[in-house]
């Protein structure tokens, strides 16, 4: 029997309109190298509003994991949401597999757009990929915003069991889940408080739409991560940083904040760690990651960058107060 509804594909094309609807257009750029990145970008440019780069990490594509900030940011900035490469619709046939390729390729992307200066919010593997963007290309990132993203893990925090799983192979089978069983560890994993109920079907439904294609080259993501990293090798940006974190992280524990706030960035960086939170703080704590985002990205713009049109989204109106 064929099956004939797919609840992700049609979750998938909810968040398509969502997209239009809020003023941007999908358009995939050619590189020219073999690479082609898909973004959504803005259908009518405003240079009197500052530029947002927003940076998505491992899951199903740009689209699931931004939705929900388009309604506030709009308004403000000129808005890229780019899908990365092997996600989405993003590919490449080149070889490289590194952030700073991935980087490379986003720095392309926006020059193609005419865009000069930027800042971004990268989560989890995003903020890997941002946080290269900020170092190769200083002059052209203004603000980071790095959301559990653990770019000063090292190597051998792997042997030394930081993590909840041992070594790489057990990171993809759960970072890329190819059955139920794994997703409903990765969701468990990801969030404080998960779905209570998740049924097999809708799970398989998710992998076969969402999981499936380029898995190969995400475990090459995954190892290039990984590959001989440590702390004294990773260069510092200069950027004004903010770092969030999900207080109960189980991806990229913490600590890993701690470790890039104090021994890394200093003073340049400010860490806020949002409670009764996990890994995908950006999307379980969604009121108060945009209370910090507007604290750092929008309250200091100039005037004019200040569209007047903009209603106050029911994410300002959050009164919690976890600032560390």
């Amino acid at each position: 029997m064929t099956k004939c509804f797919s609840f992700t594909a049609s979750r998938d094309w909810c968040y398509r309109y969502t997209f239009a609807h809020a003023g941007l257009k999908s358009i995939s750029t050619d590189l020219g190298d073999g690479t082609t990145i898909h973004c959504w970008v803005p259908k009518t440019i405003k240079p009197s509003k500052p530029n947002l780069l927003l940076i998505h990490g491992f899951g199903a594509n740009a689209m699931w994991q931004w939705s929900d900030l388009l309604r506030p940011f709009v308004p403000r900035f000129n808005l890229y949401v780019p899908d990365l490469l092997f996600f989405g619709q993003s590919f490449t046939t080149r070889p490289e597999r590194s952030e700073s390729f991935q980087a490379l390729c986003l720095m392309k992307l926006m020059e193609a757009h005419q865009v000069q200066k930027m800042s971004f919010i990268g989560v989890s593997y995003g903020g890997f990929v941002g946080y290269s963007l900020a170092a190769q290309f200083p002059e052209a990132v203004e603000k980071a915003v790095l959301c559990c993203a653990g770019v000063c893990l090292e190597e051998k925090d792997l042997r030394d069991g930081l993590f909840r799983v041992s070594d790489l192979d057990e990171a993809a089978s759960i970072l890329l889940p190819q059955t139920p069983e794994k997703l409903r560890t990765l969701v468990g994993m990801s969030f404080v408080k998960p779905a209570k109920t998740m049924p097999s079907w809708f799970l398989r439904d998710f992998i076969e739409v969402m999981c499936t294609e380029y898995i190969e080259e995400k475990r090459e993501l995954l190892r290039e991560i990984l590959k001989d990293r440590r702390l004294s090798n990773l260069p510092k940006i200069t950027q004004p940083t903010l770092i969030v974190w999900g207080e109960q992280d189980q991806i990229f524990p913490l600590e890993l904040g701690h470790r890039l706030k104090r021994y890394h960035l200093g003073e340049n960086a400010e860490l806020v760690v949002i409670k009764n939170a996990g890994h995908a703080v950006n999307l379980e704590k969604i009121k108060e990651f945009y209370k910090y985002l507007k604290a750092f990205l929008i309250d200091n713009l100039p005037v004019n960058d200040q569209h007047s049109s903009h209603h106050p989204s029911n994410h300002e109106n959050n009164n919690n107060h976890d600032h560390h």
